[in-house]
């Protein structure tokens, strides 16, 4: 690895692994693009710095594509642009682990740190909640 201790681990992930489900948004930990799992949490990658990524570190790519919530994504019709959608497949992932059962507020309250600009947001949730059923 070339990257220096501080650097964000997304710009690792992306320019030095080769991986392009995290993305770069905002750079400020507020859009969620950028989000990635480390340990089973949520996290946004774009500010945490690469020597404090211990653990099991998983991207979108790590889900893989038969993941049930992938799957509902896909079925639910839920990207229009697709880039808010690795942060929200994530972060919803990473909620349903915690709560597999969620109630809609639940979920839109979990959800609520990550932005969309399409205005996809009735589709998302309607694929969080067909995940849940999954």
């Amino acid at each position: 690895m070339q990257a220096a201790p501080d650097t964000p681990l997304l710009y690792v992930l992306r320019n030095e692994v080769g991986l392009h489900g995290p993305r770069f948004g905002c750079g400020l930990a507020q859009c969620g693009a950028c989000t990635v799992h480390i340990n089973g949490k949520a996290v946004r990658s774009c500010v945490l710095p690469v020597r404090e990524a211990k653990g099991r570190v998983v991207t979108l790519e790590g889900l893989g594509k038969k993941h049930p919530v992938v799957e509902a994504f896909l079925e639910e019709q839920a990207a229009q642009c697709g880039y808010c959608i690795n942060g929200m497949i994530m972060q919803s992932s990473a909620f349903l682990q915690q709560n597999p059962h969620p109630t809609e507020g639940q979920i839109k309250q979990a959800l609520n740190a990550n932005i969309c600009r399409c205005g996809t947001h009735f589709r998302i949730v309607r694929a969080v909640q067909r995940a849940a059923r999954a």
